[in-house]
């Protein structure tokens, strides 16, 4: 059996931090895969794909490379959630399971719910014109609860050398924004085996998305109380803990 874990927009496999180790170790009898996207990370110089399809075969191709072609577990938050999704639908021999973190999916939830109104001015101006320090500490004021502030500090700051070493483009963010604007999502259950996870604190996305898929696709949700948009790094033993509870029953 296979992990493969999937980041969201403009993130790279770095920025699951502490949790992939801790991930790694709770599913030490498993093989866990980590990619970059396109445009992210180590694929920073290639062009970002402007469709989920399109990101969705670029996954696939670095999973495949590894050998793992079955009985694939994806855990993916956010833009990953969204090919994860796609993935499942589009080659579901190849999926065994599902765990989406707070994800948002058209035509099921609205503009406003998918990205928080307030959100749009400094977001824009922002992710466009400002600098590496300014966007990576917006992303962290959305999308992270972490109340230490030497872990805030520390994140940002590993962020910002992300972000200097692999600098993803202009172009590149806009073309994923267009891809995760376009595309929408099945009216049916994605695959029969799904787990929704989203935290109830998230100021990027409202949480109300999750209730909603949870409800039309008749799958399990939990919420954790306290937790943003970035739950692996709010709170990941929550994560593991919520998953391992899952795969026993």
């Amino acid at each position: 059996m296979t992990w493969v874990l999937l980041r969201g927009l403009m993130r790279e496999q770095r920025h699951w931090g502490a949790f992939l180790t801790s991930f790694q170790t709770a599913f030490a009898d498993e093989s866990v895969i980590t990619i970059d996207f396109p445009g992210n990370g180590e694929q920073h110089l290639l062009r970002s794909a402007s469709s989920i399809q399109a990101m969705v075969e670029a996954a696939r191709q670095q999973v495949h490379a590894t050998g793992a072609t079955r009985d694939i577990k994806v855990l993916a938050i956010s833009l990953g959630a969204m090919v994860a999704v796609a993935w499942a639908r589009a080659h579901p021999q190849e999926i065994h399971g599902l765990v989406l973190i707070n994800t948002s999916l058209a035509p099921h939830n609205h503009f406003y719910q998918r990205l928080r109104p307030q959100n749009y001015p400094r977001l824009l101006a922002t992710m466009l014109f400002g600098t590496v320090r300014q966007r990576e500490q917006l992303v962290f004021d959305l999308t992270c609860n972490q109340c230490d502030t030497h872990l805030a500090s520390t994140a940002v700051q590993a962020w910002i050398s992300y972000a200097q070493q692999y600098p993803i483009s202009r172009g590149n963010i806009i073309r994923q924004l267009i891809a995760a604007m376009r595309y929408h999502a099945p009216q049916e259950q994605p695959h029969p085996s799904l787990l929704l996870l989203a935290g109830k604190g998230d100021r990027l996305v409202n949480p109300v998305c999750s209730r909603i898929l949870a409800k039309k696709w008749r799958c399990t949700l939990l919420m954790h109380p306290l937790a943003g948009h970035d739950l692996p790094l709010d709170d990941g033993a929550w994560i593991i803990a919520q998953v391992k509870h899952w795969i026993s029953e």
